[in-house]
């Protein structure tokens, strides 16, 4: 009997430690694994991050930059780089929570706010403004349909809202007596009038403050946490300083209509996260996804372009030259537009873009659905479009073909 234990002991000794044996094997495999992975995931962001560095660093140096931050989406993953200052006089670095200026990129979570208020059925875009505004009723502009704001066709609206208009009383006055330049809808005329009225009169069907809707409900919805329309004092330490083209510093002095034209100050993580949601990598809503997808809709044919709603869009692949054409500062004037019958459906294989600037920064997002890739450049001097416009491409044409 005694034996007998002892046999058993020592077959359960074996077994014990063959289990630990198996255990610590596998352990270290599991180990091995993870330090790969680690490797393998160190390595595709420094791949990534030398592509970045060999279009931006000259960008930056050759435009007199202080600081940038680059978002990049590829191949399933989000990368932020960071490049020199926030500030100048404090020489605080730009990093991963750094607040930009968005400018007219800004205009995009505009037309989201609108499309999802379409797709809600709360406004629909072939209404005339008139509709949302009855105190337009019988004047020109309340004739201007929502889609002719929302795609810069209204008949000649000016750039700026002019500096006498401070309150709605006055913007109301002023829009009364316009008179259109041109048949709405024949004409692309880029206008912060054009894309506030659009925000302004979603933000009254909605029975919210623009910024209120946008930073309470668009933003959490699209995973937008870090960004605003209104700095809080408690984060005003991450707003960077903006620089003209002079060099002077400089900050955006809104208007009546700034909030919805170009009145967001982001991360690029985040705005980098609005992208996400545009490629379809990034989990939202049904009815936020139905109504993102429908702001790449086109509406209008334009020089080189296709005006969505706020985006312009290109077939893919694109060459710059095209790029830069349609992108060129003299698209800002009155261009003819060609309208689209039916509209033309949301297309994966296009290069979607929008440049921003304000008098002290300066932005371009752009991304291919079809390639699951885009990119977001938020810098902290107003510098030519171009050079934008031409990083961005170098960046996500080497990527899309590595």
């Amino acid at each position: 009997m005694m034996q007998t234990a002892i046999r058993y002991a020592i077959v359960a000794a074996w077994a014990a430690c063959a289990m630990t044996s198996a255990g610590a094997a596998t352990h270290a495999d599991e180990t091995h694994a993870d330090e790969t992975h680690m490797r393998a995931a160190s390595d595709a962001r420094e791949q990534v991050r030398r592509v970045v560095d060999a279009a931006v660093r000259p960008m930056m140096r050759e435009n007199g930059i202080p600081g940038a931050a680059v978002g990049v989406f590829v191949d399933g993953h989000a990368y932020v780089f960071d490049y020199g200052v926030a500030s100048k006089q404090t020489r605080q670095p730009v990093r991963d929570d750094t607040l930009f200026e968005l400018g007219s990129v800004s205009k995009t979570f505009t037309a989201t706010l609108a499309s999802w208020a379409c797709v809600e059925g709360k406004l629909t875009l072939s209404d005339p403004v008139q509709t949302y505004w009855p105190a337009l009723a019988g004047t020109p502009f309340g004739a201007v349909t929502m889609l002719e704001l929302g795609t810069h066709t209204s008949g000649g609206m000016p750039l700026q809202v002019p500096d006498e208009i401070g309150d709605e009383a006055a913007l109301l006055a002023y829009l009364r007596a316009w008179q259109p330049t041109y048949t709405p809808g024949t004409e692309r005329t880029y206008s912060n009038i054009s894309i506030g009225m659009f925000g302004f009169a979603t933000a009254r069907t909605l029975g919210a403050p623009f910024s209120e809707l946008v930073e309470r409900r668009l933003f959490p919805a699209l995973g937008v946490t870090q960004s605003y329309i209104v700095v809080p004092p408690a984060q005003r330490g991450r707003y960077a300083q903006g620089y003209t083209k002079g060099g002077e510093p400089m900050r955006m002095r809104g208007d009546v209509l700034s909030d919805a034209s170009y009145g967001v100050r982001a991360t690029a993580a985040d705005v980098l996260r609005f992208v996400e949601v545009n490629l379809g990598v990034r989990d939202v809503e049904p009815s936020l996804r139905q109504a993102v997808v429908a702001t790449h809709t086109g509406y209008f044919r334009t020089g080189p372009m296709t005006q969505d709603l706020i985006w312009e869009q290109y077939p893919y692949p694109v060459a710059l030259s095209t790029l830069l054409d349609g992108n060129a500062p003299t698209m800002i004037d009155s261009q003819p537009a060609a309208r689209i019958d039916p509209p033309l459906a949301p297309n994966d294989v296009t290069w979607i873009n929008k440049t921003g600037s304000t008098n002290g920064f300066g932005s371009y997002v752009a991304f291919v659905p079809l390639r699951k890739i885009g990119i977001v450049i938020l810098a902290n001097r107003n510098f030519p479009i171009a050079a934008r416009v031409a990083a961005a491409h170098q960046i996500l044409t080497t990527l899309d073909t590595n």
